[in-house]
């Protein structure tokens, strides 16, 4: 593309609070990616569009000039329909993992292109990682052979895949804009709209261990995301849910994969149950299946027959014992009392100084490490009973774990606050 531009115009423009028009966006994305705009320039314009905002032409243009950055995939020549998922992620956020088999199940095909953890938030290949055997990279051949049987692959994404996202999302990292719901908004659904699939349903997180802690803004990024998948030709929508709470009773890696096979075998905690079989039929619905009764594939065993598949095709051994951790703490009730708090970010934070998440890209984690909940929102307990137990490979781990998993944890004498797992859907 030619030099037709000049940058210091183009965050000027925006600075001022003007718009860009789509052949600055085009050449702004394009000359960043081949490195003739540099680092510098890029995190101007990106605090320019923090502070001054982009329209809703303007997130679209962005998000597409992303993707013609790099590579696309096509599912057409499947012999099924495909619907993907993406959540914004959040502490004990384990659905990717029965999801995409019950999905299966009713052959519609799942191509699961996920991410590792960083930070708080876990990552869908680090749990599944936890299994012996078990490899994130699956080439698009192999991809495809898994997509028709048994029909779900979970797996890292290719690099060719939006690679504009990639270096503009490391300098976002390390500039604060991060938070940005134009930015965000064009980094997700770039990458989504890239992998090719049909139809997509957001699980767009709000709560304290959400990236989006204020209800009002998850909605908007949901409503924004929705409409850049509708604006690319993708059948979208968005479930706004509460991260208030860490979801299930196990956070970490193996112990999320342990939580997800209880699923899949039709038991599990309430409120990821909930959620799988909602978001279940979301996708399920976008590839044309009517009236799922997604409870029963849960309990009849269908949904895990295409879990042992899955696992299988990807090197796992799915009958292979999860790693243990070395060393574990317990947390006890000190009086009689109802736990009334019981916050996602502070066991989210715990989990990962515990060694199950890490703090730069390329840290290693720990399979074995995390927190079990034994008492849940809203649940009676009696002084000394259980309350937690923290997993890690290392003692000297906990005392910092526990800075931040004791105050997030309280029991009193009042009524829990109410919890709804499912906020709103925006379509």
């Amino acid at each position: 593309m030619a030099e037709r531009f000049d940058m210091v115009d183009v965050i000027r423009i925006k600075r001022d609070g003007g718009r860009l028009d789509d052949g600055r966006i085009d050449w702004v994305i394009d000359a960043y990616t081949r490195g003739v705009v540099g680092d510098e320039q890029m995190a101007a314009l990106n605090m320019a569009i923090f502070l001054r905002g982009m329209d809703r032409a303007e997130i679209a243009r962005w998000t597409r000039a992303m993707i013609d950055s790099g590579e696309t995939m096509s599912f057409e020549s499947l012999s099924r329909p495909t619907a993907d998922k993406h959540s914004t992620g959040g502490v004990g956020d384990k659905i990717t993992l029965p999801l995409a088999p019950l999905v299966a199940a009713y052959g519609v095909a799942v191509p699961q292109l996920s991410g590792r953890g960083l930070g708080h938030t876990g990552g869908t290949l680090d749990k599944l990682e936890a299994i012996p055997g078990w490899r994130a990279e699956v080439s698009n051949t192999r991809l495809m052979e898994i997509l028709e049987d048994p029909g779900c692959v979970i797996c890292a994404a290719g690099t060719g895949l939006a690679p504009a996202d990639k270096k503009i999302y490391a300098l976002r990292d390390i500039t604060s804009t991060v938070d940005c719901i134009p930015l965000i908004a064009s980094s997700i659904m770039s990458k989504k709209i890239a992998e090719g699939t049909g139809s997509l349903v957001l699980d767009v997180k709000v709560g304290s261990g959400a990236f989006m802690k204020d209800e009002d803004q998850a909605r908007e990024l949901a409503r924004t995301m929705v409409d850049l998948g509708r604006d690319a030709g993708v059948d979208t929508v968005a479930l706004l849910t509460d991260m208030s709470v860490p979801l299930g009773r196990k956070i970490g890696n193996a112990l999320e994969v342990a939580e997800s096979v209880e699923v899949l075998a039709g038991g599990g905690p309430a409120d990821v149950v909930e959620l799988t079989c909602a978001l279940a039929r979301e996708m399920l619905a976008a590839a044309g299946v009517e009236d799922p009764d997604v409870e029963a594939a849960l309990a009849d065993g269908r949904a895990m027959d295409r879990w042992r598949e899955m696992i299988r095709a990807q090197g796992g051994d799915p009958d292979a014992p999860l790693p243990v951790a070395r060393h574990t703490h317990e947390v006890r009730a000190e009086r009689d009392g109802t736990v009334t708090r019981l916050d996602a970010l502070a066991l989210g934070v715990g989990s990962w100084r515990l060694g199950a998440g890490r703090a730069r890209k390329g840290d290693p984690v720990q399979a074995g490490a995390g927190i079990e909940i034994h008492a849940g929102l809203g649940e009676r307990v009696t002084a000394g009973q259980r309350l937690l137990t923290l997993h890690t490979d290392e003692p000297d781990r906990v005392d910092r774990a526990l800075e931040s998993v004791t105050p997030g944890i309280e029991v009193g004498d009042g009524p829990a606050p109410e919890r709804r797992v499912i906020l709103d859907r925006i379509a």
